[in-house]
């Protein structure tokens, strides 16, 4: 699709994508309510298929290819989550399924995209390297590509996930907080917070060592990631130009928060939620406890990521 989805074409892809992935739940905790001096929601994408939101995304668009386009196949490139979701989604409508991973990836995540019988072809761990080698892999086997986050068949896929959690939270959601690395899943939520919720505020939250997007919303104008450093190996990629554009018109703020403060929100779910989460799914409520004032008494709805996390390198 050429244009940013309006409310007639999300509300088609969330009918388009429900039959293959889950309606996740919603969870809450009195504990986490009380620490952070708000009412929080937790749209729980780490169970989702995949693991991870990213499956709304990569089913969506797999799901939007003309037959003919789906013949030579999709490729991609991702550190992890985007790439299980396309190799699942490849797998479900018999497409094949080129993933480019920078050899840094989780060897978890590396297994789950080899196990949904994708091609993997690793790569250098930089940007660089990662869309060079991407597109090798397209002018050689003339597959489709499927961006990770510069795509709005993926923006619309993700903005999904946000258009439940208001569905089932009847009582109006004062803000929607969600993790911020290439934009799909910030500038989908916002569009659905837009035509579902219209009172809804909705911010991104991002890590400090990959403070990008923050950079780049100050700014108004599109900052590239450089050298970002952060355990949240999902949010050190580049905002892309596509989301920005949705950002700057429909999102409130986007607010950072430290590694350390990541690692004791990621702790504190595990903790008191007793869900598996991963690094960059506890960014919102790291950046929600370093600014409690802003939200006291609200009802914050926060999106849980993915929960995709290798148990032998926990942070805590």
């Amino acid at each position: 699709m050429s244009k940013i989805p309006d409310q007639e074409s999300l509300m088609a892809a969330h009918e388009r994508v429900a039959p293959f992935i889950h309606r996740t739940p919603v969870y809450t905790s009195e504990s986490l309510n009380k620490i952070a001096g708000a009412n929080l929601f937790f749209k729980c994408e780490n169970f989702q298929k995949v693991g991870a939101f990213k499956a709304r995304g990569g089913m969506n668009a797999v799901l939007s290819l003309p037959a003919e386009d789906r013949k030579a196949g999709v490729a991609t490139h991702s550190s992890g989550n985007h790439a299980q979701a396309v190799a699942l989604a490849a797998r479900e409508n018999g497409v094949k399924a080129y993933i480019v991973m920078p050899s840094n990836s989780a060897s978890v995540k590396k297994a789950a995209v080899l196990g949904y019988g994708a091609e993997l072809i690793e790569c250098e761990p930089t940007l660089q390297a990662r869309e060079d080698t991407l597109q090798k892999v397209i002018d050689e086997t003339g597959a489709i590509l499927i961006h990770p986050y510069d795509d709005y068949r993926i923006i619309e896929g993700q903005g999904t996930a946000a258009k439940e959690l208001i569905e089932d939270i009847n009582d109006r959601l004062d803000y929607i907080l969600t993790p911020v690395g290439g934009g799909g899943m910030l500038s989908g939520t916002s569009l659905s917070a837009h035509y579902f919720s219209a009172g809804t505020k909705v911010i991104g939250c991002e890590p400090s060592g990959a403070d990008d997007a923050y950079r780049s919303f100050t700014s108004k104008e599109l900052v590239p990631q450089t050298n970002p450093q952060t355990i949240c190996d999902g949010l050190r990629t580049s905002l892309g130009r596509k989301p920005f554009e949705i950002i700057l018109k429909h999102v409130e703020d986007i607010l950072l928060a430290d590694d350390a403060e990541i690692v004791a929100a990621m702790q504190l779910i595990w903790e008191r939620m007793k869900i598996v989460v991963e690094s960059s799914s506890a960014v919102p409520l790291a950046a929600l406890l370093r600014n409690k004032e802003r939200f006291a008494g609200k009802n914050v709805g926060i999106v849980i990521s993915g929960g995709n996390v290798d148990l032998k390198a926990l942070p805590f």
